[in-house]
């Protein structure tokens, strides 16, 4: 990641009311965590500095997936959600013409896309960590997403 998106993700998090922001691949962690007053009070650098990498770009195919947050368990024992690992906006399908990737009631396999979120012109697809029956989708297309924040109700099988 280069500066010029290092600082857009610092003003995305002052501006904002976001609290936290963490975000990881295979190269880099980076986590902003902004107090009470709206300063930055802790920033991670890259984990190990390794040769810039190419970024994905949005294409209608798709970009490279990223794994669903671990599923949290809601009060209802029988139900788990699966959240968005990132901060973004909320995609039901990869095109305005394409169909949704799942609907309520559907039946989804382990690493199948559920959606996508986009971050920084970035699609990103995000996957289930289980074969799981879609139970309730929480999220609207096109709606603003947090970090750690529900997009689906599932029931795992």
């Amino acid at each position: 990641m280069d500066v010029k998106d290092l600082k857009t993700l610092i003003k995305m998090v002052t501006e904002t009311d976001i609290t936290e922001f963490e975000m990881e691949n295979a190269d880099e962690k980076i986590v902003i965590k902004r107090g009470p007053t709206g300063q930055i009070i802790q920033m991670a650098a890259p984990a190990a500095m390794a040769a810039p990498m190419a970024m994905p770009v949005m294409s209608t195919g798709g970009a490279a997936p990223l794994a669903a947050a671990t599923p949290v368990p809601v009060v209802d024992d029988k139900y788990e959600t699966i959240n968005s690992p990132i901060v973004g906006t909320f995609y039901r399908k990869p095109s305005p013409e394409a169909p949704t990737f799942v609907e309520a009631g559907s039946v989804v396999e382990k690493g199948q896309t559920v959606c996508l979120v986009e971050a920084m012109k970035l699609f990103n697809e995000i996957e289930a960590d289980f074969k799981c029956r879609i139970v309730e989708i929480l999220k609207n297309d096109a709606e603003p997403v947090e970090f750690g924040e529900p997009l689906f109700k599932v029931e795992r099988l």
